[in-house]
């Protein structure tokens, strides 16, 4: 009799399903790629009926449903907040604090039961940060393994480090709200004017344009770090009621200046604060993982939690070489604790089928979400009587790749979603990294995005080497490493150091100059030979007709809208944007030969600025 166990999170942002049927992970999907609202923190139901759709069972087939927290932990944390503050302000917030603590995440088993009547298994709740631990281990292809989980918190816990060997995973030493990595981060992207649970990236990818000239007076006044890497924050420059600003006034005070408003223009400052704090969150990250190998002795290591997506640290973390070789959970961040609540169930139950060595890694390529058929995609297209083109394998690649050449744009649409943030060729928007003016364009005519933002390159994974500074596979796209010393070219020293962004943007870095960041550095992603995908036959191509075996790859999306889920998702961001063509389940879609797009109203006003 199989065992069918669904793992869910939800409430706080960046909602998930995932179902494991017998220990095998099916699927997995965040809620956002089918409702449209980016970060969507609502129950997943329409995750979940996806989940039970790809496994082909019903909701009356599900054994356990696992939780990814234990709100009554959460909760507790939540009100102690409360507690800290006078009286009458306290009670006031008390009401706003139950708005926001919805019956559904108050009482999450009425919830399920109503959202899904007709199932009648358990339900269990697994703690925040071992939802995040199992997600890095049990999918990894490592049987033993030092792990770490670092993000804004979880219950009352903002970091662990733990051990995992074959089917269990031990705790050995956690650090506590309010003192958290994730917080300090998240407060500082708020400072520098970057949408919080968001913009987190965009304040990694500003921090190569600075100098971290703030360091040190960020570590004397806000935060004391120790050689284990847990840190102490200084309470007065942090409100983390989520009522207020997440920073308070006192950052103003120390750097006399006032928080960046969205939108408004960047200066040298927010370069050398991004850098400063990027800088000090390398350390942490590095102090960490020294602390994890002092405590495990372990050869390998893995990691989760939302500042696992900071792959710049994790490219420090693997430079240094504290680790024989490391794993970081592709979806890091809250949705993959959807994964990580169901594998830690399973894996800690008593079961028939006996552990066996992996040695391989078990996300699929993070392949886990919903495809759709050639069929379903022609179907979709005559509908509406739009325009596409059917051609054997080899001659449509052959013209996608012709095209790339000639500087168009391609939006690449094959097989099952990728579950987690970054776009790894089957929902990607590829373009030809050689073109010194791409990045400008792509980030304002396709993404409609800040123009200092990067863009990353996929590579051919047999020629990794030969390019950038890594020696293994890196197909999540986790991270950073830089492009090496005979492929980047010359450049004068005060174009460099210009503090004008769009002086810096327009250098020539590089052979590859699009996906070449201002420290030469790029979050790479290498395609194996297996399985064959049209990303790996269009490199292929691509490499046998410029002898450069990279393309830029960026998720399918515009700015603040989810990444495209269906084939209609995918044709509107074309039509919306300067892509010119679609590549979409072996069909040619030409933006030049489809009808004129009309709209009501203006799609942007749709989605907030991450």
């Amino acid at each position: 009799m199989s065992l069918n166990i669904l793992g869910i999170s939800c409430f706080f942002h960046d909602s998930a399903a995932s179902i494991i049927c017998d220990g095998k992970i099916i699927a997995a999907v965040q809620e956002e790629r089918f409702s449209r609202i980016k970060n969507d923190p609502n129950f997943p139901i329409l995750s979940i009926n996806y989940c039970l759709e790809e496994a082909g069972i019903s909701e009356e087939d599900l054994d356990v449903i696992v939780f990814h927290e234990k709100t009554h932990l959460a909760l507790d944390r939540v009100l102690s907040e409360v507690k800290k503050r006078n009286t009458n302000f306290a009670l006031k917030q008390f009401d706003k604090i139950l708005d926001r603590w919805t019956s559904g995440r108050l009482y999450p088993e009425k919830l399920i039961h109503n959202m899904l009547p007709n199932f009648k298994g358990k339900i269990q709740f697994i703690e925040h940060h071992y939802s995040h631990a199992s997600s890095a281990f049990y999918p990894s292809p490592f049987n033993e393994a030092a792990i770490i989980t670092v993000d804004g918190v979880g219950e009352w816990t903002t970091s662990t480090i733990s051990h995992g060997i074959d089917r269990k995973i031990k705790l050995i030493k956690s650090m506590d709200y309010p003192n958290s990595v994730g917080l300090f981060y998240s407060a500082a992207t708020y400072f520098l004017g970057f949408k919080i649970n968001s913009g987190e990236y965009k304040v990694m990818g500003l921090a190569p344009y600075g100098k971290p000239i703030y360091s040190d007076i960020i570590k004397e006044n806000i935060i004391q770090i120790y050689e284990d890497g847990s840190i102490k924050l200084s309470q007065t420059y942090f409100d983390f009621s989520g009522l207020n600003p997440m920073c308070t006034n006192k950052w103003s005070e120390l750097f006399k200046i006032e928080r960046r408003l969205p939108e408004t223009e960047l200066n040298k400052f927010h370069f050398d604060i991004a850098a400063s704090i990027q800088l000090i969150v390398e350390e942490i990250m590095i102090k960490i993982s020294l602390e994890a190998k002092k405590q495990t002795n372990s050869s390998y290591l893995c990691i989760s939690g939302g500042v696992g997506l900071n792959c710049v640290a994790n490219g420090k973390i693997l430079k240094a070489g504290i680790f024989k070789d490391v794993w970081i959970q592709p979806a890091s961040g809250d949705a993959g604790n959807s994964l990580g609540a169901a594998l830690a169930y399973w894996n800690n139950i008593k079961v028939d089928s006996k552990y066996s060595n992996k040695n391989s890694d078990l996300m699929l390529n993070s392949k886990l979400g919903p495809s759709y058929t050639k069929n379903e995609v022609i179907d979709f297209l005559e509908m509406y009587n739009f325009p596409y083109e059917i051609l054997d394998e080899q001659s449509s690649i052959k013209k996608i790749s012709k095209m790339i050449e000639e500087g168009k744009i391609i939006g690449l649409f094959d097989g099952r979603m990728e579950f987690g943030p970054r776009a790894l060729g089957s929902r990607s928007i590829i373009g030809d990294p050689r073109n010194k003016e791409m990045q400008k364009y792509m980030n304002l005519k396709i993404k409609f995005r800040e123009s200092f933002r990067p863009f990353a390159p996929v590579i051919l994974e047999e020629e990794v080497s030969n390019w950038f500074d890594i020696d293994r596979p890196n197909r999540y796209m986790s991270i950073v490493t830089n492009i090496i010393d005979k492929k980047r070219f010359d450049i004068n020293n005060n174009t460099i150091n210009s503090n004008n962004l769009f002086d810096r943007l327009n250098i020539q870095r590089s052979e590859i100059s699009a996906v070449t960041h201002v420290d030469y550095s790029a979050r790479i992603q290498t395609v194996p030979k297996k399985p064959e995908t049209k990303l790996r036959l269009i490199l292929e191509e691509f490499y046998k007709n410029t002898n450069v075996p990279v393309l830029i790859n960026t998720s399918f999306n515009l700015r603040s809208e989810p990444i495209v889920l269906s084939p209609l998702d995918a044709y509107r961001c074309m039509m919306r944007s300067k892509i010119d063509c679609l590549f979409i389940e072996g069909l040619i879609v030409e933006r030049i030969k489809q009808p004129k797009w009309y709209e009501i109203n203006d799609w942007r006003e749709s989605f907030e600025p991450d």
